[in-house]
């Protein structure tokens, strides 16, 4: 699917001298992988021109959301922004909330799931596993969760990773028997459910930017597929 040059301007949720916080559609990575670098695949990173707001650099990522993942990501504006909000995020100073739909709901309502996360490889791909104990290549995981609603075997859980982990949310959910509907790696979804759009949704970040003001808190509102999906769960949201 081909975006309008513009297209992010209409998912701007906030921005200030330093950063930005858009609101990322599913679907399109952040950035070039492989395929995208032989011409082979559009990018979010293609489009970020229209948001220099008359700076002379195109603004950078902050960090990483998964292709399917939508919701908010964050944006520095140049060199100095983006070295502040890096040293944010790796210090574990800015706080990620997602919202995740799952087949399944956990047997404790709330709770952590603490486990070590590895990239094993998969054929001609990767995925990420748990790492048994003692094992080195585990680096430290941990993940907050709280079913919010339940309905028929399904979940709407919110989840904080106090860690920032490739695919922590979605393989630590999956651990506790909740894997996100629409996941293409993780779980042993029925077929309807595999097919469905992933449901997991970076819906909040609080970054404390400023020393001297209140953090900027974002939220960005649910794709429609999951606010429909919420709707006939009875969710409210």
């Amino acid at each position: 699917m081909a975006y309008p040059a513009d297209f992010l301007l209409d998912r701007l949720l906030y921005r200030d001298g330093l950063m930005l916080v858009i609101d990322k559609p599913a679907g399109l990575p952040v950035h070039a992988g492989p395929s995208s670098r032989q011409g082979g695949g559009d990018n979010l990173e293609n489009y970020f021109d229209a948001l220099r707001f008359g700076l002379p650099r195109i603004p950078a990522l902050a960090h990483r959301l998964d292709r399917d993942t939508s919701g908010c990501l964050v944006l520095g504006r140049h060199p100095k922004a983006l070295r502040k909000l890096g040293k944010l995020f790796s210090d574990g100073r800015i706080e990620k909330s997602y919202w995740a739909i799952t087949a399944g709901v956990p047997e404790k309502l709330s709770g952590a799931v603490d486990a070590p996360l590895k990239k094993t490889q998969c054929g001609s791909g990767w995925r990420v596993e748990i790492a048994a104990d003692g094992d080195e290549e585990g680096q430290e995981a941990r993940t907050t969760y709280r079913v919010l609603a339940q309905h028929d075997g399904r979940a709407f859980i919110e989840a904080k990773p106090k860690t920032g982990r490739t695919h922590q949310v979605r393989v630590h959910l999956e651990s506790i028997g909740a894997p996100i509907i629409g996941d293409p790696q993780y779980g042993d979804l029925p077929e309807n459910m595999r097919r469905q759009p992933m449901m997991l949704h970076a819906r909040r970040v609080i970054v404390p930017i400023s020393k001297n003001k209140e953090p900027v808190v974002v939220e960005a509102p649910p794709p429609e597929a999951m606010a429909a999906l919420l709707a006939e769960m009875g969710a409210k949201f």
